[in-house]
């Protein structure tokens, strides 16, 4: 037999043919180089997650500074961490909001005739539960009871508390909160507790907090030695320090107010808006105190919330609302006042007593006081 001439058996390819086996050899190529990619950049991100620190936990922060309460013998940390369990619980249900028949109205008003939510309720029972049990707190004075509630027990604390400021605000979904102050109680641990134990200017809290429910959970709290915020890591079920030493910007470009009450307030207020709009500042009124407040400390800014002809002595509940924000505020470097005097400085006499509000950036309050004092 002759030779084979295998090259008579080839086919001929033609230029298309090469060009498409190019084009597929690129196409793998660049495919083997992007999976590998991937694969490094994954293995990068879990080494870089394994690396990070877990940071500091709310209840090792607590202890940290135990230390700076010896005469509490521990009471007073345990009832912070009553106030934190709450919050992860009021958290939880605040989530389920549009998935379980917990929106809407109960038919009742509470002492400053707010119509009552069911959310509400729900956020004081919660709150209420957690500190009596807890047996820290003697008793607690909340916006959505007529009364303090005496938990009759030895605890040494009482909390003034709104369990969930904001919530006509829930069924659309906007940001919340709950305000909450902590003072020693007057009388005797043991004996039956009186309004003096309540009525106790805002100079004389021990504590005062706030938890944003928001894009995430945070709660931010003062012991009178700075200011510091925690972010919750839902997956560790654990408030995580986020926001150490927190400090409010001298001055800003926010102010924040309802329009619809500026024309029933004194005018020197709206000389103070029309001033604001003139020096290019930015309208930001959200209508949940919380949030609010959160944003001007962390940007720089004025909250305002006047006397007007329909709330003559303001809306803003001094005992469980302003004063617990004024210590958050001030420990931030910031200022709050009723228009004549620092709202820590002020005697209540009531519980539900309410009072005109401005707070946030130093400069800013100053200037609306130097407006107001003309």
């Amino acid at each position: 037999m002759g030779k084979r001439d295998f090259r008579k058996a080839e086919k001929p390819i033609n230029d298309q043919q090469t060009l498409q086996g190019l084009i597929y050899f690129r196409l793998d190529f660049f495919e083997c180089r992007i999976a590998n990619f991937v694969m490094i950049l994954n293995l990068n991100m879990e080494r870089s997650r394994i690396a990070l620190p877990i940071g500091i936990t709310l209840d090792r922060f607590i202890k940290s500074k135990q230390s700076e309460y010896p005469q509490a013998a521990g009471e007073f940390s345990q009832l912070l961490r009553d106030i934190a369990l709450a919050s992860k619980v009021v958290n939880r249900e605040i989530n389920q909001a549009g998935l379980v028949d917990i929106m809407g109205y109960i038919g009742q008003q509470n002492k400053a005739g707010d119509e009552q939510q069911k959310l509400d309720m729900l956020a004081h029972i919660r709150f209420s539960r957690a500190l009596s049990k807890g047996g820290e707190a003697a008793g607690i004075i909340s916006e959505e009871t007529e009364t303090f509630t005496d938990f009759k027990n030895r605890g040494k604390y009482v909390v003034a508390i709104d369990p969930l400021d904001g919530s006509t605000n829930i069924d659309v979904n906007v940001s919340i909160g709950t305000i909450f102050s902590i003072y020693k109680r007057k009388t005797k641990p043991g004996t039956k507790l009186t309004k003096k134990d309540f009525l106790q200017k805002g100079s004389e809290q021990v504590a005062a907090g706030y938890v944003l429910y928001g894009s995430s959970t945070m709660l931010v709290y003062t012991t009178g030695k700075g200011l510091n915020g925690f972010t919750y890591e839902r997956t560790l079920g654990e408030y995580v320090l986020s926001h150490p030493q927190m400090r409010c910007p001298a001055s800003g470009k926010i102010y924040s107010i309802n329009d619809a009450g500026i024309p029933q307030a004194m005018p020197e207020i709206a000389q103070y808006i029309e001033g604001c709009r003139a020096a290019g500042f930015t309208s930001r009124y959200i209508g949940s105190l919380v949030a609010d407040i959160h944003r001007n400390l962390i940007k720089g800014g004025i909250f305002l919330y006047p006397a007007t002809s329909k709330y003559p002595k303001g809306k803003l509940r001094l005992l469980y609302e302003c004063n617990a924000l004024a210590m958050i505020v001030e420990q931030a470097g910031g200022m709050a006042t009723d228009g004549s005097n620092r709202i820590l400085d002020l005697e209540p006499t009531g519980l539900h007593q309410t009072t005109p509000f401005y707070v946030g950036s130093k400069r800013l309050v100053e200037g609306l006081l130097k407006r107001i004092k003309k």
